[in-house]
């Protein structure tokens, strides 16, 4: 298969033409610049459009600028500056004098010179005679005949009890001890069983004359009832 040559060479006719068409144009133009004088411009009657431009806007009006109060942290610490202390000069303290004299003050004596300085006594409290407690009622009647027993009387039992007695302020017996013995367990304690149960004292009595406790001592023979 044989390809065709399609490429077109340019003719010689063409191209003299356009070289004639710029010569031209180029001579054209200066034949332009080299005319002198005024050329007139017709008036076409330009219509003329007035543009009114609007006002310009406002501008925006701005928030006064608040100033942001300071927090306690923020805050700027007080300066305290210290009073310096003044030294004053206090006045002297003015004693009020008077012309009243007062006579001199004895002498204070000394140990073993001069008058000795002897105390006053005291007054005494008047004293009481201290008086011991004595029976109030007959001592004979603390025991009788009829507080024998029978079978004391059977084994004959006698004796003579000792006994002290404590006497309180209000005149009873408070204690009773026997400090000499029949010999019988049984009669020293019905004596003083008997004794505390009826013997009366008047209380004794102390150097200010109030009663007091005191003591009693005294003695109770035991022998057979006739």
């Amino acid at each position: 298969m044989a390809y065709v040559d399609q490429s077109r060479r340019p003719s010689p006719t063409s191209m003299a033409a356009v070289v004639a068409v710029h010569v031209a144009i180029a001579a054209a133009l200066v034949a332009g610049l080299t005319v002198s004088g005024i050329i007139a411009v017709e008036d076409e009657g330009l219509e003329v459009t007035d543009y009114t431009l609007p006002p310009p806007p406002e501008p925006p009006e701005t928030e006064p600028e608040v100033t942001p109060k300071s927090t306690p942290d923020t805050m700027e610490p007080k300066i305290f500056v210290p009073t310096p202390k003044l030294d004053l000069e206090r006045p002297e303290p003015r004693v009020a004098t008077s012309d009243v004299i007062f006579p001199p003050l004895p002498p204070i004596p000394q140990p073993g010179r001069g008058t000795e300085m002897v105390p006053k006594p005291t007054p005494s409290v008047k004293a009481f005679d201290v008086v011991a407690a004595k029976p109030k009622n007959d001592p004979g009647g603390w025991l009788s005949d009829a507080d024998y027993r029978p079978s004391w009387a059977r084994q004959e039992l006698t004796g003579l009890a000792r006994f002290r007695l404590e006497i309180a302020a209000n005149g009873r017996v408070s204690d009773c001890r026997i400090t000499g013995s029949t010999g019988h367990n049984a009669l020293d304690k019905a004596t003083c069983a008997l004794v505390t149960k009826r013997a009366r004292f008047e209380p004794a009595r102390g150097a200010d004359g109030a009663a007091a406790a005191g003591s009693y001592n005294g003695a109770v023979q035991w022998q057979l009832p006739e």
